[in-house]
């Protein structure tokens, strides 16, 4: 157990609820870089607000560093945009099954030789709500390449795609389905 996890376990549990609702926006509000970069590269905290909040709340949490004005050096915004990457990638599976974060995060990371991650997959490793299989080596597709979502809903094959100026996407399938998408956020 981490010590995030050790440290809320002491907390009642409308404090937990609390403390990971709030957390990550008072750190950007306080400007507290180094506890906002600890805490968006803490497995314990990823799992524990993707479980209360899901996947969205997450992913809010690193636009809003993003977007604010705190300063955070080149290495840690890298850092933190990999992993807000691959928690995009896997957003379409884990909105279905949450327990897929650490397979998720082992197979998309793994490469990344940067210790933050290398110490957030080490804690994943350790994860046991579930059985889970850990990929030996990087086996799904990494962030920062050419896939930046994947959109869910057609039962048949897709045959036609038309991005519209408004940055819509429309897809027509085999289903005898038509499906209006926004291109970033699915």
């Amino acid at each position: 157990m981490g010590e995030f996890r050790e440290n809320l376990a002491q907390l009642p549990l409308e404090d937990q609820r609390y403390l990971l609702e709030t957390l990550p926006g008072f750190l950007v509000s306080e400007s507290d870089t180094e506890q906002l970069h600890r805490l968006l590269t803490d497995f314990d905290f990823l799992e524990s607000r993707l479980y209360l909040f899901g996947v969205e709340y997450l992913l809010n949490d690193y636009e809003e560093v993003m977007h604010s004005d705190v300063w955070i050096s080149s290495e840690k915004l890298k850092t933190l945009k990999l992993i807000q990457g691959a928690i995009e990638l896997s957003s379409h599976i884990l909105v279905e099954d949450k327990t897929q974060l650490a397979g998720q995060l082992w197979g998309r990371l793994l490469s990344f030789e940067i210790p933050e991650i290398q110490k957030m997959l080490q804690q994943a490793k350790s994860w046991k709500l579930t059985p889970w299989l850990r990929p030996t080596a990087p086996s799904l597709t990494p962030p920062g390449g050419r896939l930046l979502r994947t959109f869910i809903g057609h039962s048949g094959w897709v045959n036609a795609v038309v991005v519209t100026r408004g940055g819509m996407l429309i897809s027509g399938s085999s289903d005898n389905t038509l499906k209006v998408w926004n291109a970033e956020t699915g």
